[in-house]
């Protein structure tokens, strides 16, 4: 199956929806967003790599930033931060350059490593993305991290290929119809930048019949 052009979702959202479906869903559905102290770091260290006027070489590595990707079949589009284009025998035609490059995308993030995939998925979307466009295998990427200035390397496996193309199928059935899922509140929650959008403990909001009754027994009392 291959999705129109029309019907593309943001390629970012890989990472809310990693994170929590509910994120996703009120971000990309119901258009809420919220800023805090996270994301607006993490948008100045986005600045600094999407920095389009800005082209490097170092020997035979080509850097591209802010490259425009997308694929059909994942009916995904975006931007990757960083692109590097390895010069090898092996590698794909890139327009207007001469040589054969082998591309490998790097993620940048503004804190450190996580304990959950999200950062891992959406890198191997990216790669996803890049093989589709240009007829190649990425088999590797990285995700650079503010804090700790460093470079995580990342196997781009079958397994995280599979687990991105269900994510992204369960995704196109959220967004067409227009469905925000309700989540059990974790400690996660309290460092979410829509937590007060999105009031966790709705989750697990009381039934009319119990608000009804609470409300006569505080009449009587």
């Amino acid at each position: 199956m291959e999705y129109r052009e029309e019907d593309f979702l943001q390629l970012s959202g890989i990472q809310h929806f990693a994170f929590c479906r509910r994120q996703w869903a009120l971000i990309h559905i119901e258009q809420q967003w919220q800023e805090n102290l996270r994301t607006i770091e993490g948008a100045i260290l986005h600045e600094r790599a999407h920095d389009k006027f800005f082209t490097e070489k170092r020997g035979e590595i080509l850097v591209s930033r802010a490259m425009p990707i997308f694929s059909r079949r994942l009916g995904l589009s975006g931007e990757c931060d960083v692109v590097e284009l390895h010069s090898l025998p092996n590698g794909v035609s890139i327009f207007g350059r001469d040589g054969l490059y082998l591309p490998i995308p790097i993620e940048y993030k503004r804190g450190k490593p996580k304990e959950n995939d999200a950062d891992v998925l959406q890198l191997c979307a990216q790669a996803m993305c890049l093989e589709e466009m240009l007829l190649c295998n990425v088999d590797v990427g990285y995700l650079f991290y503010g804090r700790t200035n460093r470079r995580l390397e990342v196997q781009i496996t079958d397994q995280l290929r599979n687990r991105v193309g269900e994510m992204t199928e369960e995704m196109h059935r959220y967004y067409k119809d227009r469905y925000t899922p309700k989540v059990k509140p974790t400690k996660a929650c309290s460092s979410c930048s829509l937590k007060d959008v999105c009031i966790p403990k709705l989750s697990s909001i009381e039934t009319a019949r119990h608000y009804i009754q609470r409300r006569i027994k505080e009449g009587i009392e």
